[in-house]
């Protein structure tokens, strides 16, 4: 039962980074992210790494279910990116910046995101779209958490549907789009659960 806070890991996949955008359906990916996001928000502690395509939308769920950002969400962003932050990030009273390493992409995703992975409160992991980081985030994830509950979302494609696959997921699970009721099951949250990080 998982009733710490969740890692999300999501984006949505472009040309250029791999293949991954071949199997991706942009509009489920962020589909998926919303029915996730409807269902923990408030109830459980949302942690991820800033994304340009995801920040926004976590954003929007927060003010359209009234839920206070500040409580329930906890975004980490890597000071490499400082140029191209979204607007969004400015709303969020509690991003954590992660000091990055000159002129290092990769280095200064790697320091995040053990920043961001070796939280002692994570329960969950979610991995919904992506690219070449869901992999990353995965093994770290695991390597902290191996005990945490792990669930890939395979029908909107990209990385998540290969990492699916590679965890053994079933035929039918790969397709299901029923995110909502699989979200509530994996995760043990009621959907009459109280949001307690109301504003």
């Amino acid at each position: 039962m998982a009733t710490g806070a969740i890692f999300l890991s999501a984006s949505v996949p472009v040309p250029g980074r791999g293949t991954y955008y071949q199997s991706a359906d942009p509009f489920l990916i962020q589909f998926a992210v919303r029915e996730l996001i409807t269902a923990a928000l408030g109830r459980r502690l949302i942690v991820w790494g800033g994304h340009p395509a995801i920040t926004p939308m976590v954003w929007a769920a927060c003010e359209d279910l009234g839920v206070d950002y500040g409580r329930a969400v906890v975004l980490y962003q890597s000071t490499f990116f400082q140029d191209v932050f979204p607007e969004e990030n400015q709303r969020f009273g509690n991003v954590q910046y992660i000091d990055h390493v000159p002129g290092d992409r990769e280095a200064s995703l790697l320091r995040m995101r053990q920043a961001m992975l070796s939280r002692g409160d994570l329960s969950a992991a979610v991995f919904i779209g992506g690219m070449e980081g869901i992999a990353t985030e995965h093994d770290l994830f695991v390597r902290y958490h191996p005990k945490a509950e792990v669930l890939s979302v395979a029908a909107p494609g990209g990385a998540a549907r290969d990492l699916a696959a590679k965890l053994g997921v079933g035929v039918e699970k790969m397709e299901d789009v029923d995110f909502s009721r699989m979200f509530h099951d994996a995760l043990s949250i009621a959907p009459n659960e109280p949001r307690t990080a109301l504003g």
